[in-house]
């Protein structure tokens, strides 16, 4: 067992699930924790793991998800913890506080969190200015964008490209999020016809002010029928989009092995009881787009194993956010090391040969 599961998971767990959250943030700020964790959770480079996906390099497969650094104040960490890519955000345009606390909950029988934050921000400016005052990231930086709670679909439109405005000199990439449980209506911007409106405005924006493209992604739900997630997948390429995020967190409880209160908890879960449902999307978006449109598959991936399955689901890079909670520093490094031993095992000369090698037509 890991120092971390021995000593520092213990610790934090023993305080609010949101104070534990802000403390390992403001930690992870403080150079001599970077360096520490530089030195414990070296990555190794290795070429089989390197792919060109959405016009960028990427070291290896694994990044980490939105919902961890919402405001851009730790992207240092992320490099030290020897992730390839990091999506800060959700960010909304104006600054707004959220869903009232708490908000967070663990469910450590289940290696699961559920959480309701509704989009906490402190504002495309202020995240802009966060991510100015550091050095330009070595890795790849994605910006997750959503919209304002008083903001009526209506407008949607409006604040989606107001951060675009604010945060493309940062963004390899933007991640529009119509899919979070925790905004109410949210989910309706999901609907082909409103989400293909919503995608078109939000590429040409990006097209209009940024003076190298950004490849625009959707982030989708795991609660839609198969053929919705088509539906909605397929509006969103069709304006523009060139990638899917498979998936957002669930309102679904039916996994779950604890019951009582925690469990009843309104908001989305995240973590291991997510894995088979955000793997079956990936199938499911892999099986009709095939290489044509890369996915990023994310929710309930704790170990290389799962990340390979879910590579062979149809996904070229991966997230996690509940499993760094769980499995602490190490996690990156291991994840990557035992990706290349599956690779080896499987006789594949490179992650790319991988992707999608499971589903069936």
């Amino acid at each position: 067992m890991s120092f971390y599961a021995r000593v520092v998971r213990p610790a934090l767990f023993a305080l609010d699930a949101e104070r534990a959250h802000e403390l390992i943030l403001s930690t992870l700020a403080h150079p001599l924790a970077r360096r520490t964790l530089a030195a414990h959770g070296h990555v190794p480079r290795d070429a089989r793991l390197q792919q060109q996906i959405l016009g960028l390099s990427f070291d290896h497969p694994v990044g980490l998800a939105a919902g961890l650094d919402k405001q851009g104040t730790a992207a240092a960490a992320w490099v030290a913890l020897g992730f390839s890519f990091a999506e800060i955000g959700t960010v909304t345009p104006r600054p707004q506080p959220g869903n009232p606390r708490p908000r967070v909950f663990r469910l450590p029988d289940d290696r699961a969190i559920i959480n309701r934050f509704g989009f906490n921000s402190v504002g495309a400016d202020a995240v802009a200015r966060n991510l100015a005052e550091g050095a330009r990231s070595p890795i790849r930086i994605g910006i997750n964008v959503g919209k304002n709670k008083d903001t009526p679909n209506e407008r949607a439109v409006f604040d989606y490209t107001s951060v675009v405005d604010h945060l493309h000199p940062w963004a390899d990439y933007f991640a529009i999020n119509v899919s979070s449980p925790n905004t109410s209506g949210l989910r309706d911007l999901q609907q082909s016809r409103e989400l293909r409106t919503l995608m078109a405005a939000v590429v040409a924006r990006v097209g209009a002010v940024a003076r190298t493209p950004i490849p625009v992604l959707v982030k989708l739900s795991p609660d839609m029928t198969d053929a919705d997630l088509v539906d909605a997948a397929a509006a969103a390429v069709d304006a523009g989009a060139v990638g899917i995020i498979a998936t957002n967190t669930t309102i679904a409880r039916d996994r779950l092995r604890a019951n009582g209160s925690l469990a009843r908890q309104p908001g989305g879960l995240s973590g291991a009881p997510l894995r088979a449902t955000s793997a079956h999307a990936c199938r499911v978006l892999y099986r009709h787009f095939g290489r044509q449109v890369p996915i990023v598959g994310v929710g309930g991936i704790f170990t290389a194993g799962d990340a390979y399955e879910r590579i062979r689901a149809g996904a070229s890079l991966v997230q996690v956010y509940t499993a760094l909670v769980y499995e602490g520093p190490g996690l990156v490094s291991r994840m990557v090391r035992g990706l290349v031993d599956l690779l080896t095992r499987d006789g594949f000369a490179t992650i790319a040969e991988a992707v999608g090698v499971d589903v069936k037509g």
